[in-house]
């Protein structure tokens, strides 16, 4: 089961059929699908992904036809006009995609129709034939479904015979418009989805090449016309991948990565640079290279710059072409960093991921603050109890001993309150939704800084509540 947080609360985005047969519905609230089913596995919903796996997938629906049109979240339309006799016809060429999409384990629902709605809807409701087909299978606003329904029409055959005119003037132009296009009386159009091949460039030679001089020449060369063709787009690169062929047959590859789009040629060749002298077994041109080519597999957009400009917009501080080179010298896993996490629990609204993933970056400071954060930087996981000596009931504590050492607290900030994540219990809110966490920044007789919760609020959800450090201050 997927979820998204919709109106302010999380629910359901999408089920799997075990979740139907448990009487779940897309829209329902989490709270209350876990009422009914406590040990339900939901998963936060990834649109951004679902459409880039749609986009693959109707990458490989290009072996059938060139004319592929998204629509998504879930679908998308072939024109397999002047196709179908390559496959032994529209019925054969409509089985073999089937089988093998659902080769990958996926659930397909597909039709064969005159026109784009018409194929749509026979897919979407399983139908035999337009007419058959519900009233929900006009894609028009819901009032005006309900108005139809009320009217008594159940079947797009109901209304199929009336006339256009009677139609438009009672329940709009809209509707028509659709009905036209399921009974094929109009067209509309399929816009295919616009594709571009990888940017590449090769230069292949008439005697071949060996010294490490000439082939960094040609590699920068291979650059500048893979960056006229970005800049032709619109697009930096952020994945290049190189390929050495050896006279004798062997093929020696080379790939770097930046983490930001880029067209500058000598940025990415003394990236490669680094990643030659990183290599445990060095290049052997042997007798030499006979061609060498260049790929941008992975490029997004860039937007064109003025660079004066742009030099005085830069943070000091800047480290981007540092990371790269880290990246590229020790491995992309080996570089990491802060990444926002779906939580408002200190230990999980945070973590260290690999420079390359992508992700939505933490920031312990706002562009123009000066103050030091109100959360330490180096968290103890797991948090470590402490004795309490000496402690205000509603308040921090005067007194606290933590690893055998006694620590007087001279100053304190708090409470900051922290609720527990009720929701990730089997019986949610009702049935012990777990303690809240009252944290303080406290500072000891020697200057130093500490961050303690007391887990529980006093006297409401614990007699005698424990106390923590989570976390120390420099």
């Amino acid at each position: 089961m997927l979820i998204e947080k919709q109106r302010g609360a999380l629910r359901i985005a999408a089920l799997n059929p075990t979740a139907l047969r448990l009487k779940l519905e897309p829209g329902q609230a989490l709270a209350d699908a876990r009422g009914c089913v406590p040990d339900l596995a939901a998963f936060p919903h990834d649109p951004a992904g679902d459409l880039a796996f749609l986009d693959r997938l109707s990458r490989r629906c290009d072996d059938y036809t060139p004319s592929v049109q998204l629509y998504p979240p879930q679908g998308m339309v072939l024109d397999v006009t002047g196709c179908a006799h390559l496959y032994g016809g529209e019925d054969a060429l409509r089985d073999g995609l089937v089988a093998e999409i659902a080769a990958k384990g996926l659930t397909v629902r597909a039709a064969l129709a005159d026109t784009v709605p018409a194929a749509r809807a026979l897919a979407r409701y399983a139908g035999e034939s337009v007419e058959a087909l519900p009233i929900a299978a006009l894609e028009v606003e819901p009032e005006t479904r309900h108005a139809l329904g009320r009217a008594g029409f159940r079947r797009i055959g109901d209304l199929a015979s009336l006339p256009r005119k009677v139609l438009a003037a009672r329940f709009g132009p809209a509707m028509t418009t659709q009905l036209a296009r399921l009974l094929a009386e109009e067209d509309v159009h399929l816009v295919p989805q616009p594709w571009q091949d990888a940017v590449f460039a090769e230069q292949r030679f008439a005697e071949p090449i060996g010294r490490s001089d000439d082939v960094i020449e040609v590699i920068e060369m291979l650059l500048e016309r893979a960056a006229v063709q970005l800049a032709e787009r619109g697009q930096g690169g952020r994945r290049f991948a190189m390929r050495l062929h050896r006279s004798d047959g062997h093929v020696a590859q080379l790939e770097v990565e930046t983490g930001a789009p880029t067209r500058d040629s000598a940025l990415v060749l003394r990236l490669l640079r680094e990643r030659i002298d990183s290599l445990a077994d060095p290049l052997d041109p042997g007798f030499g290279y006979d061609s060498i080519d260049l790929a941008v597999p992975h490029s997004e957009t860039l937007a064109e710059t003025q660079a004066p400009l742009e030099a005085e917009r830069q943070q000091p501080g800047e480290i981007g072409r540092l990371l790269d080179r880290l990246a590229v010298r020790h491995g992309p896993a080996r570089v990491r960093r802060f990444a926002a996490g779906s939580s408002h629990m200190p230990e999980r609204a945070g973590k260290l991921r690999p420079l390359n993933i992508k992700g939505k970056t933490s920031s312990w400071l706002k562009v123009g603050e000066t103050e030091p954060p109100l959360r330490p930087l180096v968290l103890l996981d797991p948090p470590q109890k402490v004795g309490v000596v000496d402690s205000i009931p509603d308040g921090p504590p005067r007194q606290f001993i933590w690893q055998g050492k006694p620590h007087r607290v001279l100053r304190q900030e708090g409470p900051e309150r922290i609720a527990a994540e009720w929701w990730r219990r089997r019986g949610g809110h009702m049935d012990n939704p777990g303690l809240t966490r009252d944290y303080y920044r406290v500072e000891d007789e020697t200057g130093h800084r500490f961050w303690l919760f007391r887990h529980g609020l006093y006297g409401a959800e614990a007699e005698h509540p424990d106390w923590y450090v989570h976390g120390l201050f420099p």
